[in-house]
């Protein structure tokens, strides 16, 4: 009990009500707003959802206004990482107590899935088949891009890497380097595109080169490079070092093969106390509507017809080496143990 207790005292998410009036008047309903489905939530009396996001405040609470002020279902945010979510979650499961109704994180996959509602927003369609889990349990939000990153007041672009090799060739950079504690899909691609050997030998190279610190939490390892704490990030998700630039920091990212991808994924709790609001909800953020919210802040949207903050972003992949890395439960054990092991090499 005293693990659990610590695991949700442990938590930083702040748990914001917002709330607009059920009567709002819109020239248009926005395309996500199904009839049907609101008018089931209404006959339930679901007049609110509790939504676990590992999104920053900054971007969630925007976002989801929007979604009260169109639906008038009110939005009870908790924001916290990945970690401390699935934290909470499994201690809310074991006492029999879940309060949330949609969860919008990366980590999806590595929940036991029958904890997820299996559901079918009406605008699934309209989103990539690869960004969709096959047995409906969540879908794409945004997609995560792994690239590194580099504050530009450090570093000059003439002396960034073209490939991970070149990396061990900066010993200018050791103890100025950050990689997240938690980068094991970048890792399985690094595998996966060389080969274990190779693969392995890159990696214990860098590491012995650069020292590279172990951070928590990739917003802020994107903002201590912008900041200038880190001269280069080993890897990053692009869309949190685009929100940086976008905040103006000093820092940009660049392309290095292979460049591991997976999801900002929405799913709903299998017992949701607000079955079909929460359905709504999962509907608005794989909307054009919602992901275009989602991108003004430099996330990458799944959708096709929604163009990137700023323009040209997924044009910087083409051509490249890009590897969807989807890892359950038992795989991201495996590859979170390697990347402790590689890591801990000097």
């Amino acid at each position: 009990m005293d693990g659990m207790r610590k695991a949700l005292a442990g938590l930083t998410g702040a748990a914001v009500a917002l709330a607009v009036g059920l009567g709002a008047a819109h020239a248009a309903d926005p395309s996500w707003l199904d009839k049907d489905l609101l008018a089931k939530a209404k006959a339930g009396n679901e007049t609110k959802i509790t939504v676990y996001s590992s999104t920053n405040e900054r971007e969630g609470l925007p976002l989801w206004g929007k979604f009260t002020e169109a639906s008038g279902i009110k939005v009870d945010y908790v924001r916290a990482s990945d970690t401390k979510l699935m934290a909470r979650i499994t201690v809310e499961k074991r006492a029999k107590q879940e309060s949330w109704d949609v969860i919008q994180t990366t980590s999806l996959k590595k929940m036991p899935q029958q904890w997820l509602a299996k559901f079918d927003p009406p605008l699934s369609k309209e989103i990539p088949a690869e960004a969709q889990d096959k047995d409906d349990r969540w879908y794409g939000v945004y997609a995560n891009f792994n690239t590194p990153a580099y504050n530009t007041k450090l570093v000059k672009a003439s002396d960034l890497p073209r490939t991970y090799e070149d990396f061990a060739k900066h010993p200018e950079w050791a103890d100025k380097t950050a990689i997240d504690f938690s980068d094991e899909e970048w890792l399985a691609a690094m595998y996966m595109h060389y080969g274990k050997e190779k693969g392995e030998k890159i990696v214990k190279d860098i590491v012995k080169a650069l020292k590279p610190k172990l951070t928590r939490g990739h917003l802020a390892m994107a903002r201590s490079v912008g900041a200038g704490d880190y001269a280069i990030a080993l890897n990053n998700y692009t869309n949190l070092t685009i929100n940086v630039m976008l905040g103006k920091g000093a820092t940009d990212w660049w392309v290095i093969e292979p460049v591991a991808v997976f999801y900002g994924q929405v799913g709903i709790n299998a017992d949701s106390p607000a079955p079909n609001a929460a359905r709504l909800g999962a509907n608005y953020l794989i909307s054009k509507e919602g992901q275009t919210q989602l991108a003004s802040k430099g996330r990458i949207p799944v959708r096709d017809d929604v163009p990137t903050t700023p323009p040209g972003v997924l044009d910087k992949f083409k051509g490249k080496k890009v590897i969807p890395v989807l890892l359950d439960p038992k795989e991201s054990k495996r590859w979170g143990d390697t990347f402790k092991k590689v890591m801990s090499t000097r």
